[in-house]
């Protein structure tokens, strides 16, 4: 559990100010580290103000490097069939989409929530600067103020300016944690799922949650509050076990870690316990070969798939009254090449599509302006971004989640005009 505070700087080694506080609610912190497990990532952040009436933020991070072009696909630009012979999808094959674009039918699963109007896309999306690593690309996504020094990740100050302070602010299941993405004042918490959140080791023959509350009580503030905090933490994950959980509206989730992550997110939001935001880890998107065709056995088509799959089971367990207040959205740290190369794959790009998901969604379109994809509309032989990513995340922030001090979370950004959503 981090429980990282911003008081009382005692000492400097080499440049870095450690607080003495946060030094000791770090021992808390270690003290706990049976928590963590080694599933796929999952952060759920709760609200501690009771008015919060906004939309519960739902983030999917896409890892590796989405194909953005696979999966809503510019068939109205014949430069896209020119540049992809062996993995392009055929028209024959596109479904939903407009005049221009076609979703892969790997997205099948959630055509029907594109057709009501409750799904879509903005492309053309991306980071302000091309960056094809992934690591420094992720870490620049999730930190999200280039330009500036600083260190925090964006969720992390998004929760500050909506005045989140509760235990449950920022929790992360599994073990590559999106370390940037939560970094700040707010706590954290780690786990491997919703029934995982209890002490290792912890039963009746040895009651470690018990003793541990014994020792803290009547310390000093700095070791005190974090394990209070932590308590409450223990305290909640059993009651959710002890209630259990079965989704609604018949929904089937898929037996994968992402199936798993979502199906635990709407848990929490449907059991009330203030949840705010979640963010949510799929991984495997890396494809530099054998990408495949869009027919069953493909690599993205079956990617593709999965990933509607879990979703379109996740939007049917909320039920309508459940998704109009949740807006998911999905971001990934750079796009692919628009070329295919000699392995039937694609290199690391630039420009991007996401998808946005949610019952006041103005969706069954793809937003954003279309660069096109002749040599000279590329970005170093990469899709051009014309829509910056924090715009889109903002205008979301500012229409669905009451956020006015959106430079408190994108330093510099402002929110898109796209009218991706209704305003509350």
């Amino acid at each position: 559990m981090s429980t990282e505070t911003t008081t009382e700087v005692t000492m400097d080694v080499c440049g870095c100010e450690v607080s003495r506080r946060g030094l000791l609610a770090g021992t808390v912190a270690a003290a706990f580290a049976g928590l963590a497990g080694t599933q796929l990532d999952t952060g759920l952040a709760f609200a501690a103000d009771p008015s919060y009436a906004g939309d519960v933020f739902v983030l999917l991070s896409l890892r590796g490097g989405f194909d953005g072009l696979s999966a809503v696909v510019p068939a109205g630009d014949p430069a896209y069939y020119a540049a992809r012979p062996g993995i392009a999808v055929p028209k024959s094959r596109l479904i939903g989409g407009d005049a221009f674009f076609g979703l892969n039918p790997g997205l099948a699963p959630l055509l029907p929530y594109w057709t009501a109007g409750q799904l879509a896309a903005v492309h053309a999306v991306g980071q302000p600067a091309p960056n094809r690593s992934h690591f420094a690309a992720m870490e620049d996504l999730e930190r999200a103020a280039p330009g500036t020094s600083i260190r925090t990740g964006w969720l992390n100050r998004m929760l500050g300016v909506l005045g989140a302070s509760d235990p449950f602010q920022a929790v992360m299941v599994g073990s590559a944690m999106p370390a940037r993405l939560f970094a700040g004042a707010a706590p954290s918490l780690g786990l491997t799922g919703v029934d995982d959140l209890k002490l290792a080791g912890d039963g009746p023959g040895a009651p470690l949650a018990a003793t541990m509350a014994k020792i803290y009580q009547g310390a000093p503030d700095a070791l005190a509050h974090p394990a209070a905090r932590l308590a409450g933490a223990l305290t909640t994950g059993a009651g959710l076990r002890a209630e259990g959980y079965r989704p609604s509206n018949g929904a089937v989730y898929p037996d994968t870690e992402l199936g798993a992550a979502l199906r635990d997110v709407a848990r929490l939001i449907k059991s009330d316990v203030g949840l705010l935001s979640a963010a949510v880890d799929s991984g495997d998107w890396d494809m530099h070969e054998n990408l495949g065709t869009a027919t069953a056995g493909g690599l993205m088509f079956d990617h593709l798939r999965a990933l509607a799959t879990a979703l379109a089971a996740f939007a049917a367990d909320l039920g309508p009254a459940g998704l109009n207040r949740v807006t998911l959205i999905t971001i990934s740290e750079f796009g692919r090449r628009v070329t295919e190369n000699g392995s039937g794959g694609l290199d690391h790009g630039y420009g991007n599509a996401m998808f946005v998901l949610g019952g006041n969604v103005k969706g069954g379109r793809v937003y954003g302006r279309w660069p096109g994809l002749t040599e000279n509309r590329l970005r170093d032989g990469d899709l051009a971004v014309t829509t910056d990513y924090r715009s889109v995340i903002g205008e979301i922030l500012r229409d669905r989640c009451g956020l006015a001090d959106l430079n408190g979370v994108f330093p510099g950004a402002r929110p898109s005009a796209l009218g991706i959503v209704r305003s509350r």
